[in-house]
């Protein structure tokens, strides 16, 4: 079946920067442009030249959302309930009522994770929710090259500022480098640390023990 608007994010898992979402709506199929694909499984150029794509395209509306690290950090939420806000949010700014759509799921209950996004948009649509939906639909496809590339342009701008940083996951040897570092010559985390994450936990955690150590 093909979907008039889909949306997913980007972001969720790392631990410095934000979390993107994007929802795209089209009318005509034929305006997603062809090799949209799971964002992840993309080059960086061939992303940039797809975002490019959709966002000159007059067919296709779309919307990012950004997810900061203060809103990510705030113990009155989850991921969960943050991904299902941006991703109703953002689809608010395209769908019109009777469409269908399909959406990323971002919860091990799919059904659950599309009842609760769809209580979030005003426009009466139907919308259903898949896990990797960004490798099966074009138009959720779309959605994640947008979010994804949003996301590449945060990092880079978190680069600029701080300086090498890595992609910001827990496993990128030189995103724990950079925590690690930053960490002992400023006693505290960056401003664009996931502070509730683990690894930024770590870091600090480390740097206390390597003061305790010196005495």
């Amino acid at each position: 079946m093909e979907y008039a608007f889909g949306a997913d994010e980007a972001g969720r898992g790392p631990a410095l920067g934000s979390m993107f979402v994007a929802a795209v709506a089209v009318d005509d199929r034929d305006a997603i442009p062809a090799g949209v694909d799971d964002s992840k499984k993309l080059s960086r150029a061939r992303r940039d030249d797809l975002a490019a794509a959709l966002r000159d395209d007059d067919r296709v509306r779309a919307s990012v959302v950004e997810v900061p690290t203060e809103r990510i950090d705030d113990p009155a939420t989850d991921m969960n309930a943050l991904t299902v806000d941006a991703q109703s949010t953002a689809l608010d700014a395209v769908v019109e009522a009777g469409q269908s759509g399909v959406v990323d799921a971002c919860d091990t209950d799919a059904e659950r994770f599309a009842s609760r996004v769809a209580d979030g948009v005003d426009a009466d649509v139907a919308l259903r929710a898949e896990h990797g939906a960004d490798e099966t639909y074009p138009v959720v496809s779309a959605a994640s090259v947008l979010a994804k590339a949003a996301r590449d342009d945060h990092v880079d701008a978190l680069a600029a500022t701080y300086g090498e940083v890595g992609s910001g996951y827990p496993s990128d040897p030189t995103t724990r480098t950079f925590l690690s570092e930053y960490v002992e010559t400023h006693g505290d985390l960056p401003d664009c640390a996931r502070e509730s994450w683990g690894t930024c936990q770590d870091a600090l955690a480390a740097a206390e023990q390597s003061a305790l150590d010196q005495f």
